[in-house]
């Protein structure tokens, strides 16, 4: 499975990959945000590779012009759904080196399409966690609608979070 944007193609992630990953996913300002550590080794990277981003639905963000991966975004699981119908959460990470150009939003809008059209979605969800502005400017830009706020354990961070809750309904993005 392979979805394009104008500037980005997201295809599911390959072994190959753990370079570009491990580039991206060392660097401090990116797993801490989102409730992971920063990669220690590129053998980490290829780990992630074969369990976390080997789950149906979630993909390399490759950069069209240099063919490099600098992200990843996809279905996460399943949320505790408080809205009717089958639902799914978006998860996300880029390259610090790539912020600010609106591509996690254009990704982002690219899953939300192929989540309503294409996987029947009802809802889709996406979070954050207080402090991470980026991620809460994607959010916004997608149209998500809040819906609640909780503490939560961020396991990999050994530390209490208070996270943001948004979704999407089918028929509240047929109206963007």
């Amino acid at each position: 499975m392979r979805l394009e944007t104008e500037r980005l193609t997201l295809r599911p992630f390959t072994q190959e990959d753990a370079a570009d990953l491990y580039e991206y996913a060392k660097d401090p300002r990116v797993g801490p945000a989102a409730g992971w550590q920063p990669h220690k080794s590129v053998e980490e990277s290829r780990e992630i590779i074969g369990s976390v981003f080997s789950a149906p639905n979630v993909f390399a963000v490759v950069d069209k012009p240099s063919g490099k991966v600098i992200g990843s975004a996809g279905f996460v699981g399943r949320h505790q759904s408080l809205l009717p119908g089958p639902d799914d959460e978006i998860g996300y990470a880029l390259s610090p080196d790539f912020w600010g150009r609106g591509l996690m939003p254009e990704a982002v809008r690219e899953l939300l399409r192929y989540g309503f059209e294409e996987l029947g979605l009802a809802t889709v969800w996406c979070g954050h966690y207080d402090f991470n502005d980026k991620s809460r400017r994607v959010v916004e830009k997608c149209g998500f609608i809040y819906r609640f706020t909780d503490k939560t354990w961020a396991e990999w961070m050994e530390e209490e979070r208070t996270e943001l809750h948004y979704a999407l309904t089918r028929e509240e993005w047929q109206r963007l």
